[in-house]
C-alpha cells in the first residue's frame, strides 16, 4: 500500500492560507474555488471542507473588517426596537388620552353650556343705557356683524381655521418654530376651536391634562357644529376684559356702539385684544392696543381677507376709544331696574331687553347739575353727596341719580339711603289737619311751645304770633306744626303718610312733625306726586316692557288706577300752600315763571340733611344733599344748595314746554268775615256753616279749645 493509499482513510485538513487568499481577493468577497462549488452530479466530495473554511473566516475577521452582513443586522435591530418603542408610546399616549377622556362627561351627553343671560336696559327712547348680567352684552349672530369682524379673529388667532379638524398640527409646528427662533413674539398653537373648548368646559390652568381634554373636546366640537357655528360661539364667549364677555359687550364697552357698527380698525383692535385682555385693553394701554391692531390688519391683508386699499385706510385711521363723560349715573337707574326686575318676570333664562321710563335728556341734565354744584360748593359747605329723583305725575321714573359718581360709589342714595326729611315731611301733618276740617286760613299761634320737655324752635329763632296755616307752611314755622300734630295726633299723621306711599317705619311721636323719622328720596318723591296728579295714589315704576331676543313680550305694564288718596277740595288747599312756598316762601328764589309750581324745603338738626321737593303738572322732583357718614354740613339748608340744584334742573326740564296748571287748581280764600266763612282773626276758627269739608264722609271738627274760649269772650258766651 503506497503512501497515498495509506493516507486514504485520513481526513484532509483545509488550507487556511488558501482560504485567506480567496477572501481577500475581490475586496474581501468570499469566492468559492472550483472544489468548493456545488457538484452537479450530486453531493460534492469536497463539501466537508466548506464548514471549516467559514469558521476560519469568522476567526480571521475578529481582528479586522466586519462583513456587511453584520452591519445590516445592527441597523435592523435599531429599526426593530424603534418600532417596539413606538408601539409602546402609542399605547401609553392612548392610555393617557383614555384616562383623561374618562374624566369628562360622556360624549353622547355633552352639550354646550348655556351662555349666562344678558339684560339690555334701554331708555324710554330705545337707546341703550346699560347691560347687566355676567356677560355684559347680548348674544349676536355672525349674520348681524360686518364680514370683516369674524375674519379679523381668524386672521390673527387661527389662519387655518377653515382647513383643520379642530387641532392644527401645521399651526402648532409653526408656532414652535417661531417661538424657538424668537420671531414674531411668543405664539400659541391653540386653534379657535381649542380656545372655545377651554372657555366652554375647562379651567384656565396650564397643565398637560387640560391640553389633552381640550384636544378631545375640540374634536367633539368640530364633529358636532359647523365652522361658522363654532366661530359664532367663540365670538359670543371669549373674554375681552373689563367684565365684557363676547364681541357685542366689548364693542359697547370700548367704543360705545354695537358690534354691528364697528369699523375695520375697531374690529382689528377687538380681535387683537383677546390675546391679553388686561395688557391690551384700549382704555388702559392704547399704544399697545393700536400696535396689536396694526398687526391684525396686516395679517388680514396678507391672507386676502381685506383688500390692500382697505388695510391702508384702516391703518391710516386707527380706532379710538371715546372718552367717557359724566359720572355714570345711568348705572344707578340700571341697578334699580335689576332690583325690581325679578318681581315682574322671575328667573331669567335667556337674553332680554328691558324698556324703561328713563329720559336720557333729563337723566344727563340732573347728573350734570348735581355734579357741578357739588364740585363748586361741596368742599366749602362740607357737602360730599347728593341724590336726585324725578318722576312723571303718574309715578314713571324719568331721572334717578343715586350719588355724585357711580365709579367711586355704587350705593344708590336715591332708593336705599334712609335720611331724615326735616321740614319736607310737614305736608303730611298739614294734610291731616286739613282733612280734620282746617283750611289754609286757619290761624295758629307762632310762639314758644313745650311738649313733654320737647321745645322746638323756628330756624330764625324768632316768633310771629298768630299766623295762618298757609303762612306757617310757606315759612316753615316749627312751633305751629308742633301744635298741629298734637291736635291731629301723631298716629293720624303716620296713617296719612303711609296712605300717600311712605313705606319706611315712622315713629308716632310729636317730633315726627319735623321729619325725624328716616325715609328715602324715592318714597318722598312718590308721595309728593299725589299732589301733582289730582290726588291719585302713586306707585313709582321704571319698567315699561320686557322682551326676549326673539321679540316675545315677557312683561308689559298695564295702566294701574289705585284710586284717590286726597280729596279734591283738600288737594286744592294743599296746593295753594305749596304754591305760596314758591311765590313768597323758602322756594321763591327757584320758582318757574309761567307755571303753577308747588314745593317744600327741609333741613334737619345740625344740618345733616337738606332737601327740596317740588312739582308742576308735568314733573315731580326731589333733591337731597348730605354726607354718607351723617356728618354736619356748614349751615346748608333745603332752601340753599338743594333748592338751587332743583331750580336749575326743573327750569331746564320745562324749557320749551307749554305751561299747565296743577290738577284741581289752587284754593282761594273766601271773603274775610268771621260770619260768612272768610279768613278768621287770630285764634278764631272758620264758621261751621261755611267750613269746607275735606271729604264727603268726613264731619266738621269743632274748634280747638283756645278758639272756643275766644268766641265765648267775643260774643259774651
Amino acid at each position: 500500500m503506497n503512501d497515498r493509499s495509506k493516507r486514504g482513510g485520513e481526513r484532509r485538513e483545509p488550507s487556511f492560507e488558501r482560504a485567506r487568499d480567496d477572501y481577500e481577493r475581490d475586496d474581501g468577497d468570499l469566492r468559492l474555488s472550483a472544489e468548493d462549488r456545488p457538484y452537479r452530479g450530486g453531493r460534492n466530495p469536497v463539501a466537508p471542507r466548506q464548514q471549516p473554511r467559514r469558521q476560519q473566516n469568522e476567526r480571521s475577521n475578529k481582528g479586522g473588517r466586519k462583513p456587511r452582513r453584520k452591519r445590516g443586522s445592527f441597523l435592523g435591530r435599531i429599526f426593530y426596537w424603534g418600532v417596539v418603542m413606538g408601539l409602546w408610546a402609542v399605547l401609553a399616549v392612548g392610555g393617557l388620552v383614555a384616562y383623561h377622556a374618562a374624566q369628562l362627561p360622556p360624549i353622547d351627553q355633552l352639550t354646550v353650556p348655556k351662555r349666562p343671560p344678558n339684560i339690555a336696559i334701554l331708555a324710554a327712547d330705545g337707546t341703550l343705557l346699560a347691560n347687566r348680567g355676567e356677560t355684559g352684552g347680548r348674544t349676536i349672530t355672525i349674520g348681524e356683524v360686518p364680514p370683516y369682524l369674524p375674519k379679523a379673529f381668524v386672521a390673527i388667532e387661527d389662519r387655518r381655521f377653515y382647513e383643520h379638524f379642530g387641532i392644527d398640527p401645521i399651526g402648532l409646528g409653526r408656532a414652535i418654530v417661531n417661538n424657538l427662533s424668537k420671531r414674531g413674539g411668543v405664539q400659541g398653537g391653540s386653534t379657535l376651536t381649542q380656545q372655545l373648548a377651554k372657555n366652554l368646559f375647562l379651567t384656565q390652568e396650564r397643565t398637560a391634562a387640560r391640553k389633552i381634554q381640550e384636544a378631545i373636546l375640540s374634536l367633539w366640537l368640530e364633529r358636532t357644529y359647523t365652522k361658522d357655528q363654532i366661530l359664532e360661539l367663540y365670538l359670543n364667549r371669549v373674554y375681552f376684559g373689563s367684565g365684557a364677555y363676547g364681541v357685542e359687550a366689548a364693542a359697547q364697552r370700548y367704543f360705545n356702539k354695537s358690534a354691528r357698527s364697528v369699523s375695520v380698525a375697531e374690529a382689528a383692535m377687538l380681535a387683537g385684544l383677546v390675546q391679553a385682555p388686561s395688557r391690551l385693553a384700549p382704555n388702559r394701554n392704547p399704544d399697545a392696543a393700536e400696535k396689536r391692531a396694526q398687526l391684525v390688519i396686516s395679517a388680514m391683508a396678507e391672507q386676502g381677507l381685506i383688500s390692500q386699499a382697505t388695510a391702508k385706510t384702516a391703518l391710516g385711521a386707527p380706532a379710538e376709544v371715546p372718552e367717557r363723560v359724566g359720572a355714570g349715573s345711568v348705572n344707578y337707574a340700571a341697578d334699580y331696574v335689576m332690583d325690581v326686575l325679578d318681581d315682574f318676570i322671575g328667573a331669567i333664562e335667556g337674553d332680554v331687553t328691558v324698556l324703561t321710563t328713563i329720559d336720557t335728556r333729563l337723566q344727563s341734565s340732573a347728573e350734570n347739575i348735581l355734579v357741578e354744584a357739588l364740585s363748586a360748593q361741596g368742599a366749602k359747605l362740607n357737602a360730599s353727596q347728593g341724590a336726585v329723583v324725578s318722576l312723571a305725575p303718574d309715578g314713571a321714573i324719568r331721572a334717578l341719580i343715586g350719588g355724585r359718581d357711580y365709579t367711586k360709589s355704587q350705593f344708590n342714595r336715591a332708593t336705599a339711603a334712609h335720611r331724615q326729611p326735616g321740614s319736607s315731611f310737614k305736608p303730611f301733618v298739614y294734610l291731616t289737619a286739613l282733612e280734620k276740617g282746617m283750611t289754609p286760613d286757619t290761624i295758629r299761634d307762632d310762639s314758644p311751645v313745650s311738649i313733654k320737655g320737647w321745645e322746638p324752635e323756628n330756624y330764625s329763632r324768632s316768633f310771629r304770633g298768630p299766623v295762618t296755616l298757609q303762612t306757617a307752611f310757606a315759612h316753615s314755622l316749627n312751633t305751629v306744626v308742633a301744635r298741629l300734630i298734637q291736635e291731629v295726633t301723631p298716629r293720624e299723621v303716620v296713617r296719612t303718610a303711609q296712605r300717600l306711599g311712605i313705606n319706611s317705619s315712622l315713629q308716632a311721636n310729636p317730633s315726627l312733625s319735623l321729619g325725624t323719622s328716616e325715609v328715602t328720596p324715592l318714597e318722598m318723591t312718590a308721595a309728593y306726586a299725589s299732589f301733582a296728579n289730582g290726588g291719585q295714589s302713586v306707585l313709582p315704576y321704571v319698567i315699561r316692557e320686557v322682551k326676549s331676543t326673539s321679540g316675545k313680550v315677557v312683561y308689559a305694564r298695564k295702566a294701574n288706577n289705585f284710586g284717590p288718596v286726597i280729596q279734591p277740595q283738600t288737594l286744592s288747599m294743599m296746593n295753594s300752600m305749596f304754591h305760596a312756598v314758591m311765590t313768597g316762601g323758602t322756594g321763591s328764589k327757584v320758582n318757574i315763571p309761567g307755571w303753577e309750581v308747588g314745593g317744600k324745603s327741609g333741613t334737619t338738626q345740625d344740618y345733616r340733611d337738606a332737601w327740596f321737593i317740588g312739582f308742576t303738572g308735568r314733573l315731580v322732583t326731589a333733591v337731597w344733599v348730605g354726607n354718607d357718614d351723617n356728618s354736619t354740613m356748614k349751615r346748608v339748608t333745603g332752601a340753599g344748595l338743594p333748592a338751587e340744584i332743583w331750580g336749575k334742573y326743573m327750569k331746564a326740564a320745562h324749557a320749551g314746554q307749554q305751561p299747565i296748571q296743577l290738577p284741581g287748581g289752587l284754593w282761594q280764600s273766601a271773603p274775610k268775615s268771621i260770619f260768612d266763612g272768610g279768613e278768621p282773626v287770630a285764634g278764631v276758627a272758620p264758621s261751621p256753616r261755611t267750613q269746607p269739608a275735606a271729604s264727603s264722609d268726613r264731619a266738621w271738627v269743632p274748634p280747638a279749645p283756645q278758639e272756643k274760649n275766644f268766641l265765648e269772650r267775643l260774643f259774651g258766651g
